[in-house]
């Protein structure tokens, strides 16, 4: 039907004008119900080259934000190529769907097709590669920053193991620091922002939305809640967790013997021992982590070390990195892609451990023939990272693991405190998003700012901020979902529920629970979510009583780990 090229290197330095006629070969070759997925596989096998043509650029540009090669190359591919597949994608849906196919495990799929046909708006593919090229500039200005410590400079991830010092006042000094290089790029960094909020408040208004929330739920196909199931979640995150957090932080208040807590005590131990340090570097790292997902699961220990053999890792922070962790997927090799920012601390782990579970996802679902069955919603793509962070944790420790046992021991204190600050910022988060593109007042800085630190305030109430409105106000600006992916963070939060639902499965039987996760992955999307979370043993979560039975048993076992509580 189509002649191919047999590695997607064909497409790196590709434009538009080389791929357009692939795309206008499959929207004018004849199509029936007995060709369709003969079709689809063509359409499906060139996806799978220009995405990861584009995905290796998006990697390389990442990994050094100061090479402009990488940048131009980037740029090429998100706001010019990427917003024009878009628009043949819709178009080559259409297609599928004047034929009225119904494939039973394309029904998701299906489904996406004709609401993306639905909200597609031609006037919108320009205003959507601007906001890419401000994303481009925004990962620029970022992953630029670095500050100067004792005569050195450092990353901002550089500075995570001084945020563990027992010395408080090196903890505050590098906490200043950290806060000081967003705060310097404040008005850069509201200046990109200004003009995202103009072009996705246009894009929504084009297709006919009231807001760009509104029309961010169609565009990630949120079938199954709504805006109000949202709004739920955060009156219960109020109602359950925040106590949750209070109480824990109390508790750390009293062990390190402070009137207040303060943004700087968050991670230290709260038991005056020194930092969990579990590697000293990236190889290390790496065979220890090989072990560990061994122990969880044979198969899952072998696909990382597919990773590792494969160099599909890029771990260690230096430079001119972009700052954070993602795991991406190269559809053309069926294989997944680490990018992250280790230093040397216990959160290091916890990010590779987060982002091996969507690799999981991505090789447990390889098998299907079809490119959109391999992806699935952010909901269940979390569910899989979210569920590998607490189905690991028990391997963290000897003998494959990073930690003895009383260091595996704090690690999961940690890591379950964790999980409730995590809940109440991702709450916090969703809700200033909320704000900003419902509220009228989402074009101002300052507006932005104020509603900041007034829904902060709501969800933090255990720290002690004052005099600290500016480095609170810093916080939104390192929140890189902000800027680049509008309204990608209420996903963390239903699927840390469905995680802690898998969890309290694998309390009682562990293989079972790694079992029906495995199961649920290679599902795909294929399935709806509901039937996703149900295939893993959970379920969607957005009201109080459901979510407080979670908080209780999450608290409980902090409070054993912790010694405030004896063992039952």
């Amino acid at each position: 039907m189509l002649d191919l090229p047999s590695s997607p290197t064909t497409f790196a330095d590709a434009r538009w004008e080389d791929l357009a006629p692939y795309y206008e070969c499959l929207a004018t070759a004849p199509l029936t119900r007995d060709t369709a997925d003969e079709w689809l596989a063509t359409w499906s096998r060139l996806q799978e080259l220009v995405v990861e043509a584009g995905t290796m650029a998006m990697v390389a540009y990442t990994g050094n934000t100061a090479d402009q090669r990488a940048e131009d190359a980037y740029l090429r591919f998100s706001a010019d190529i990427f917003p024009r597949v878009d628009e043949q994608e819709v178009r080559l849906a259409r297609r599928l769907l004047d034929l009225g196919y119904d494939r039973a495990d394309m029904l998701v799929t299906v489904r996406e097709f004709r609401t993306d046909a639905a909200i597609f708006r031609p006037e919108n593919v320009p205003l959507l590669s601007q906001v890419e090229e401000l994303a481009a500039a925004y990962q620029k200005v970022t992953g630029g920053m670095t500050v100067e410590w004792d005569g050195e400079r450092k990353t901002l991830p550089q500075l995570q193991p001084y945020l563990q010092s027992p010395d408080r006042d090196e903890r505050e000094r590098a906490f200043r620091l950290g806060a000081r290089a967003y705060l310097d790029a404040r008005d850069t960094l509201a200046d990109q922002f200004d003009r995202m909020y103009a072009l996705r408040t246009e894009v929504a208004r084009n297709a006919g939305f009231p807001d760009f929330q509104a029309y961010c739920f169609a565009a990630k196909h949120r079938f199954d809640y709504s805006r109000d199931d949202v709004g739920r979640f955060h009156r219960a995150v109020e109602e359950c967790v925040v106590p949750a957090v209070e109480r824990v932080l109390a508790i750390r208040r009293n062990r390190l013997g402070l009137s207040t807590v303060r943004p700087w005590d968050l991670q230290v131990d709260p038991e005056g021992a020194p930092p969990l340090r579990p590697f000293d570097d990236v190889e290390t790292f790496v065979l220890v982590a090989e072990r560990v997902f061994g122990a969880v699961d044979p198969e899952l220990g072998e696909y990382f070390r597919t990773m590792a053999r494969e160099e599909l890792l890029d771990l260690e922070s230096r430079e001119g990195k972009a700052p954070g962790g993602y795991c991406t997927r190269l559809p053309f090799r069926r294989r997944p892609f680490i990018f992250m920012n280790a230093v040397g601390v216990a959160d290091d782990v916890n990010t590779l451990v987060h982002e091996a579970g969507h690799c999981f996802h991505a090789f447990l679902a390889s098998a299907l023939p079809f490119l959109w069955q391999r992806g699935t919603g952010s909901e269940a793509s979390e569910l899989a990272s979210m569920g590998m962070e607490l189905l690991a944790a028990p391997h963290l420790g000897a003998p494959e693991g990073y930690y003895t046992a009383d260091e595996l021991r704090r690690a999961q204190a940690e890591h379950l405190e964790d999980i409730l600050f995590s809940l109440a910022h991702i709450a916090s988060v969703d809700a200033f998003q909320r704000w900003i593109y419902t509220s009228g007042d989402g074009g101002d800085r300052d507006a932005r700012d104020r509603a900041w630190l007034e829904i902060r305030a709501r969800f933090e109430p255990g720290v002690d901020w004052t005099g600290l409105d500016a480095e609170r106000v810093a916080r939104w600006y390192r929140q890189l979902h902000i800027f680049e992916l509008p309204f990608y963070y209420i996903e963390y939060g239903i699927a840390q529920l469905g995680a802690l639902q898998i969890w309290r499965r694998s309390l009682a039987d562990p293989a079972d629970a790694v079992a029906r996760y495995k199961a649920a992955l290679a599902l795909g999307n294929t399935r709806p979510l509901p039937d996703i979370y149900a295939a893993a043993g959970a379920s969607l979560v957005f009201d109080t009583a459901e979510m407080a039975e979670l908080v209780s048993l999450v608290e409980q076992r902090i409070e054993v780990l912790r010694g405030v509580r004896a063992v039952p």
